[in-house]
């Protein structure tokens, strides 16, 4: 299939680290045809490119659409940037994620030659320099070395992992998103896991992308844990057909015992306090949202 390629940014406050995503971008082995820019706040976009006039000039595959906050949505903010494309894949990022190397948008698209299942790829994010032991650790947990090819036979064995993905940077086939309606409208996350859920129980099958790399990490404090994990837990409770019998507690368990081990073994003792907060707001966080 023709390997065209559009990048979607949603952005809202952004910092000069979204221009140095751009910059990444234009430097891609397979280069997007468009950069399609979702922006909340107008003002602060104006803001950011008259401090930096001169960062985004000869770079003619640029569309900035500005949205207010009453009309953004993760789902129908991204289902609307697909309608500025009519290339054969959609890349989703978020403006904090920047790519590894140059060839992220390349390792994308990779593995949808000669496999017509795959509706959806999304690559490994690595920590920041910055990132603490902690977030390392989340990170390598979730975006392990290795590819994996995932369907719904997944299910019995992975859980809620048979249909993990992330639109913090991920790669989908337009015909395939087309014909599944795209994203989800109206929700206030897990849009790229809903739309994982149906792809596969359409038949189709969901690809981790190791080899396309971005750098995405956050040290969230126990009360931003806490109030991303009531959005993430009201999100599951409000679709139970995607997520109706399954969980993430499995996997938040291995996750605990996991890094714990982390911590002792690698001299890190003195962070298990911290880390310890932060489970617990993930935790109130999650059933808080469940329950409404």
């Amino acid at each position: 299939m023709e390997k065209t390629a559009d990048v979607v940014i949603l952005t809202h406050k952004p910092s000069e680290l979204f221009l140095d995503i751009i910059d990444r971008l234009e430097e891609q082995s397979l280069k997007p045809r468009k950069i399609i820019v979702m922006n909340t706040g107008e003002s602060h976009m104006d803001d950011l490119l008259g401090r930096y006039p001169d960062r985004l000039k000869g770079y003619d595959n640029i569309e900035i659409h500005h949205i207010t906050r009453d009309e953004f949505d993760h789902g129908g903010t991204r289902k609307r940037a697909a309608e500025y494309s009519d290339a054969a894949f959609l890349i989703y990022m978020t403006q904090d994620a920047l790519p590894a190397d140059e060839r992220l948008v390349e390792n994308l698209a990779a593995p949808f030659e000669g496999d017509g299942s795959i509706a959806v790829s999304y690559a490994r994010q690595l920590p920041y320099e910055s990132a603490s032991p902690i977030e390392r650790y989340n990170r390598s947990f979730n975006y392990p070395e290795g590819d994996r090819k995932k369907t719904a036979d997944d299910l019995d064995t992975l859980g809620i992992k048979a249909f993990f993905c992330s639109d913090v940077c991920a790669c989908y086939r337009r015909d395939i998103y087309d014909s599944l309606g795209g994203h989800i409208e109206h929700t206030v996350f897990n849009e790229d896991m809903i739309y994982a859920r149906g792809a596969i129980d359409a038949g189709y099958s969901i690809y981790y992308a190791s080899d396309a790399r971005v750098y995405h990490s956050h040290d969230y404090t126990p009360a931003q844990q806490y109030r991303r994990n009531v959005d993430l837990g009201r999100s599951q409770a409000e679709h139970p057909e995607v997520f109706g019998g399954i969980t993430s507690y499995g996997e938040g368990k291995k996750l605990v015992k996991g890094c714990m081990s982390y911590l002792l073994k690698n001299g890190y003792w003195y962070m298990i306090p911290a880390f310890i907060a932060q489970c617990a707001g993930r935790y109130l966080g999650y059933r808080k949202g469940r329950r409404g």
